[in-house]
């Protein structure tokens, strides 16, 4: 391998950790919310809960880990890319809510595909806000 005396050995190693972390939580994030819909299986044209509770979940806890880190001293470098990115990120699944408000309105469940379009990203944003806006207020910034 060349030396080129600018620290790009080390930064590939470090972008690799990186990568890694992600991946790790990635998986645990997708595993958690498939174990969601084995425990809480959606059929047919109803309102698809399992999916709307696990994005306002994640997003809430998106918001509770931005806070906290943001309060912390020196938080571990990883712990952004795997909680965030790779757990939350994984669990949180805004592809599969496109594709049920697609298939609802295709179906022609009109009206519960317009709530949940709609009702999704407002109630997600607010679970981020509230939760982060509680983190703050509760948990002490490191001195």
């Amino acid at each position: 391998m060349r030396r080129d005396g600018d620290g790009t050995r080390g930064r590939v190693r470090g972008e690799a950790a990186v990568l890694g972390a992600v991946a790790a939580g990635g998986g645990l994030g997708a595993a958690a919310r498939y174990g969601a819909w084995l425990l809480w299986p959606v059929h047919g044209s109803g309102f698809p809960w399992t999916t709307f509770a696990v994005n306002v979940l994640g997003c809430a806890l998106i918001g509770v880990l931005m806070a906290a880190l943001a309060r912390a001293r020196a938080p571990h470098r990883l712990i952004r890319p795997f909680l965030g990115t790779g757990v939350l990120g994984g669990f949180t699944t805004f592809s599969t809510y496109a594709a049920d408000v697609h298939g609802l309105l295709g179906d022609g469940h009109a009206g519960v595909g317009l709530a949940y379009l709609a009702a999704t990203p407002l109630v997600a944003v607010a679970a981020a806000w509230g939760a982060a806006a509680l983190t703050r207020r509760f948990v002490p910034e490191a001195r």
